[in-house]
């Protein structure tokens, strides 16, 4: 970065760092001690749609490299596109084995870093849920290097519970690197396992 950038005001992008990811099962011990959220196994990485034969290989390489493991709900790793084009390869776990998930999506995201759909990838999200049925996603934005909450509202009508992802924020501040900016908090209606 340069003295101009500086004086401009921009700023050099934060590389993604697919690491963090392994935090998760920690901060979920830290969720659930302090709002009863545990895991529900499901975990997604979400990309901009891409076709052709590069990405169907890339999709198969992904499922070979998982389908080895035990211990699944599911397939190794199912794809699904959501209703505004954005794509989810979704892997699902027994709830008590969050570490198996996470290597899951970090295996997902790695394989699609390397075979070059790298710039594709949006954001990776692990599902909870508390005993009253709420919903929430720790979300990692692959982009920035960080992790946001996102608890969607049951019901009728697209709402969050601005509250709860307050909440979590201030829980897992030790835990997880935490999107600070809240514009950064984007929804992801229809995410897999929310």
């Amino acid at each position: 970065m340069g003295f101009l950038d500086i004086l401009l005001g921009r700023t050099k992008p934060v590389a993604p760092d697919l690491d963090q990811l392994f935090g998760l099962p920690s901060a979920a011990v830290t969720l659930q001690a302090a709002a009863g959220f545990t895991p529900t196994g499901t975990g997604a990485v979400c990309f901009a749609s891409v076709e052709g034969a590069a990405f169907a290989e890339a999709h198969h390489e992904v499922q070979a490299l998982l389908d080895a493991d035990a211990g699944r709900t599911g397939p190794p790793v199912e794809l699904i596109r959501d209703e505004f084009g954005y794509s989810w390869l979704v892997s699902r776990r027994q709830p008590d084995d969050l570490p198996a998930l996470v290597s899951d999506l970090h295996a997902v995201n790695s394989a699609l870093e390397g075979t070059g759909f790298g710039p594709q990838l949006l954001c990776s999200v692990a599902g909870f849920e508390d005993t009253g049925q709420r919903r929430l996603g720790l979300v990692y934005l692959y982009k920035r290097g960080t992790f946001y909450p996102f608890a969607p509202l049951a019901g009728t009508g697209r709402r969050r519970d601005n509250a709860l992802e307050l909440q979590v924020k201030a829980v897992l501040a030790d835990d997880l690197r935490i999107e600070q900016d809240l514009g950064r908090w984007f929804p992801i209606w229809g995410a897999p396992g929310l």
